[in-house]
C-alpha cells in the first residue's frame, strides 16, 4: 500500500460522528476541478494533539467527548505519515496532529474517495507500505 501524500494540501470539509468518526477532505486543482475529494473513517481509539500539545484520547461512538474532532473543520492536511503496521499521522496548518494505530483486533481506519487509492488497515495492521 502507498502512503497517501495525496492529502497533502486537502482541507478537511466536513466531521461526523457516530459509531465512527468520519473526517471528509477536498481539494481543488488549479483549473477548478476537484483533484481530492476522500473521506477518512475512524473504527478505533485515536488520538488528537492540538497546537499547544493537548493531547485527548478519543473513542469512536462516545458522543460529547468527541468534540474536539469539530476543531479539525477548514484545516489543511501539511504532512502525513504511515510508520510501522499502518499508524497514520496527520498534521494539519495550525499544529494539529491525528494519529491512529492498528488495533489488533478490528480495522482501525480507512481511506477511500478519488484522487486516491483506497487504504483499508485491518485487524493487526498491515506489512506492504510503499513510501
Amino acid at each position: 500500500m502507498r502512503v497517501r501524500a495525496e492529502l497533502v494540501g486537502t482541507r478537511v470539509t466536513r466531521t461526523a460522528v457516530d459509531h465512527q468518526v468520519r473526517i471528509g477532505f477536498t481539494d481543488h486543482a488549479p483549473d477548478g476541478r476537484i483533484r481530492v475529494e476522500s473521506e477518512l473513517v475512524i473504527e478505533t481509539p485515536f488520538t488528537l494533539t492540538d497546537s499547544s500539545g493537548h493531547q485527548a484520547q478519543l473513542m469512536p461512538a462516545t458522543g460529547p467527548s468527541l468534540a474536539p474532532v469539530l476543531g479539525l473543520f477548514a484545516k489543511c492536511v501539511t504532512e502525513i505519515e504511515v510508520t510501522g503496521q499502518g499508524t497514520l499521522s496527520l498534521g494539519f496548518d495550525d499544529g494539529t496532529w491525528l494519529s491512529i494505530e492498528p488495533d489488533p483486533d478490528y480495522e482501525s481506519w480507512n481511506l477511500t474517495g478519488s484522487g486516491i487509492d483506497p487504504v483499508l488497515v485491518g485487524p493487526g495492521g498491515e506489512t506492504d507500505w510503499q513510501h
